[in-house]
């Protein structure tokens, strides 16, 4: 990321990883968000590296409003499509593609796996049991 960049957006970067972080137990290491964002809608996915797993965790609405405010902060030319940010020890780093790179508005390419696979390989990743259904009477 550009040094300039850094100093405008770095704040809320690292407010975001703080966010993430308490998601994941307090222990940043490890994390990994995996971000798209497209016409009128984002996703926000948060992993966790655990050594022989990964899991998934689910996001909060104030990780993916803090996430939402960052990506409209862009201006509309420098927008950005994808966003993935990880935690190593304790820096974090993000890296941004855009919608002439990668085309999130086509739903038949799940690029989220993509980047898991790329980034993982074959390490098993452990998701959330559905929520059950409720019973009505």
């Amino acid at each position: 990321m550009a040094e300039d960049r850094l100093d405008k957006f770095g704040p809320i970067l690292a407010e975001i990883g703080g966010v993430a972080a308490k998601l994941v137990g307090g222990d940043p290491d490890g994390l990994y968000i995996y971000v798209e964002v497209g016409d009128r809608w984002h996703s926000v996915s948060v992993f966790k590296d655990e050594g022989s797993v990964v899991r998934y965790y689910r996001t909060s609405s104030e990780l993916s409003d803090l996430i939402c405010e960052f990506s409209q902060s862009e201006d509309p030319d420098k927008r950005w499509s994808v966003m993935e940010y990880e935690i190593v020890g304790t820096k974090f780093d993000a890296q941004f593609k855009f919608s002439e790179e990668i085309d999130v508005e086509n739903r038949e390419i799940d690029h989220r796996e993509i980047a898991l696979k790329k980034r993982y390989g074959d390490k098993p990743i452990v998701y959330p049991p559905w929520p059950r259904e409720r019973k009505t009477d």
